[in-house]
């Protein structure tokens, strides 16, 4: 009888829903455009990825108001490289904003962060500039840094001194001058920290420090195999190599990023699971340390 009734309650029950794939595009076509950047005293030029009503070049947004993603470079970097992650973030309802400065042999990482929360400070004032291609459709509420390498560290200095930043989520960051593990301490938004193991450039070693000095929430994924280079779309002199593909790496950063960024930045609870639950910490591609 107890079979019968376990068999009974099986057939009734509705089959678990499967994880989505946030690897896999979102369902907004993706607009981009390089813009002017002018805000908080600071001047540059940018390139921004956008939820798009069709996608290509200065196509109109999306209906609808959307969070955004400051995000840095790495070193020499131009911020095309990060495409991939860039446009996928916006496919899931991002507006990403890349500034394009600090890309010469001698950057200045203190202005990079200043550079960073401007753009911030200039998306959200695109929210009510008349004629703006953002009119209307940022949430000026929702904001999040992110970046590579010297953009992490970058990252990391810039929420620090902006206590309007949501979230910060970045790739490989790199300890700074000043320091990214100092500012860790006082940033108080969540924060991830994704790595490679074998990462020959930035280190892991170097999330782990500003892991360790950030208050919680917070948490540090590192992905098995992982590499420096693998974090962009292709490598020039001087990378490194791992021990997976770089698409295979590109696969990994935008499931986990966008899962980051929908649920602090969208509230989407249905993916507390891959950002928090096991779907997260019994992940066998990414090791996972944390605290909420």
């Amino acid at each position: 009888m107890i079979v019968s009734l376990l068999a009974l309650t099986a057939l009734l029950s509705p089959p678990a829903r499967a994880a989505i794939d946030l690897s896999a595009p979102g369902p907004d076509p993706v607009g981009y455009s390089d813009v002017s950047v002018s805000a908080a005293g600071r001047s540059f030029s940018a390139r921004m990825w956008y939820p798009a009503s069709s996608a290509g070049q200065n196509t109109p947004v999306a209906a609808g108001r959307f969070p955004v993603v400051s995000f840095g470079h790495g070193f020499v970097q131009s911020v095309t490289t990060y495409s991939s992650t860039t446009s996928h973030l916006a496919s899931w309802g991002l507006i990403v904003v890349a500034p394009k400065s600090q890309g010469g042999l001698f950057p200045s990482h203190s202005a990079f962060a200043l550079d960073l929360n401007a753009a911030l400070s200039w998306a959200v004032a695109q929210d009510t500039t008349a004629g703006s291609r953002l009119a209307g459709h940022v949430r000026t509420d929702r904001l999040a840094l992110s970046g590579h390498s010297m953009g992490g560290g970058a990252s990391i200095l810039a929420a620090a001194q902006n206590p309007a930043v949501t979230t910060v989520a970045n790739l490989a960051a790199a300890e700074t001058n000043p320091s990214a593990v100092s500012a860790a301490a006082r940033v108080a938004a969540p924060m991830q920290l994704v790595g490679g193991t074998n990462d020959t450039i930035v280190p892991l070693s170097n999330q782990q420090n500003m892991y360790n000095a950030k208050p919680a929430p917070k948490q540090l994924r590192a992905i098995v195999g992982g590499f420096h280079c693998g974090f962009i779309d292709s490598s020039g002199f001087g990378c490194d190599s791992g021990q997976i593909t770089r698409a295979a790496q590109l696969s990994i950063t935008r499931r986990v990023l966008t899962a980051w960024f929908l649920y602090y930045l969208r509230g989407d609870t249905s993916v507390h699971d891959q950002v928090w639950g096991p779907g997260a910490t019994s992940d066998p591609a990414v090791r996972f340390t944390g605290q909420q």
